[in-house]
């Protein structure tokens, strides 16, 4: 495996390795000692599956407390992936990272995950017909936690690559999020 920091080092692009034969493909898309080495210890204790049909945006969550690391992975289609650094302490705070997640096809897989620490918010806006995500996480899900940050804060500036320009697809709790200057934060 591959550890690749991003211009937010803490958020890292976690690449695997892919053995490809007559038969189809292996790759191994975690194991504990490797992502301990890489300074990646926190353990996961939920998995995620999540389905989106194309335009949609989902995000940008986050928990103040029960902090979750996510470990993401898109097995079908592709998504536009956003984390936003929620650390008033960070060098980057206020700061975004935008990564495309994909998965190919079912011979020709994508082993680009993306490792983000707790103390972000994450979102991801689909860009194919529809996409599958999966994600692990370090912490349980707690409702009574989660907040939701503005997608298109105008201090965020994030470039999402709305399709033809539409606006996305959001839930009615995404697009009350709280802009950036109203968000709880982490220390």
């Amino acid at each position: 495996m591959k550890f690749t920091p991003t211009t937010i080092p803490d958020v890292i692009v976690v690449e695997a390795n892919i053995f490809k034969d007559r038969r189809g493909f292996f790759m191994e898309t975690f194991q504990a000692r490797k992502f301990t080495e890489a300074g990646i210890s926190s353990p996961f204790v939920q998995d995620n599956y999540s389905g989106s049909f194309q335009g949609t945006l989902r995000g940008l969550h986050y928990q103040v407390n029960q902090a979750q690391g996510k470990l993401i992975r898109a097995v079908i289609g592709e998504v536009f992936d956003v984390v936003v650094d929620l650390r008033r302490r960070s060098s980057t705070f206020g700061k975004w990272v935008g990564i495309h997640l994909a998965a190919v096809g079912a011979a020709e897989p994508n082993p680009i995950q993306l490792w983000v620490p707790s103390g972000f918010a994450h979102g991801f806006y689909v860009l194919s017909d529809f996409a599958e995500i999966v994600y692990k996480v370090t912490d349980y899900y707690a409702p009574e936690w989660e907040r939701t940050l503005l997608w298109n804060d105008p201090d965020l500036g994030i470039e999402w690559p709305l399709l033809e320009g539409k606006p996305p697809l959001v839930s009615p709790k995404d697009a009350q999020g709280k802009p950036l200057a109203d968000a709880d934060l982490f220390d």
